[in-house]
C-alpha cells in the first residue's frame, strides 16, 4: 500500500528536488523540461515511460515539440508519495 508523505517527509523530499515545485490547489509537484528538439524530448519521455511502467506509477504529462510539462502525484495515496519522489529523481537524471 502506498502512503501519502508526512508533512516532514514532504519538506525533506522537496528540499532534494530543486527544479520541482508544488502545484497550487493539488497535493502534487510539477516541473517543465526543455530539450533541443522533439526527438530529444520524445527520447526522454520513452525512458521515463519505461521506468514508470516498472514502478506501476504513471506521470501526468503534456508535450509540445521540445517542452514537457510533468505533474506527479499518487492517486491511490491521495497526494504526494515516495513513488513521486523516486520518479522525479529519475526524470531529473534522465534529463541530464
Amino acid at each position: 500500500m502506498v502512503v501519502k508523505l508526512s508533512p516532514e517527509g514532504r519538506l525533506k523530499a522537496l528540499s532534494e528536488l530543486s527544479e520541482w515545485s508544488e502545484l497550487e490547489g493539488r497535493d502534487a509537484i510539477q516541473r517543465t523540461f526543455k530539450f533541443v528538439d522533439f526527438n530529444a524530448a520524445f527520447g526522454f519521455m520513452t525512458r521515463c515511460a519505461l521506468k514508470a511502467g516498472q514502478m506501476d506509477h504513471h506521470p501526468e504529462w503534456f508535450n509540445v515539440y521540445n517542452r514537457i510539462d510533468v505533474t506527479l502525484t499518487t492517486h491511490d495515496a491521495g497526494g504526494l508519495s515516495e513513488r513521486d519522489i523516486v520518479l522525479a529523481k529519475f526524470m531529473d537524471a534522465a534529463a541530464g
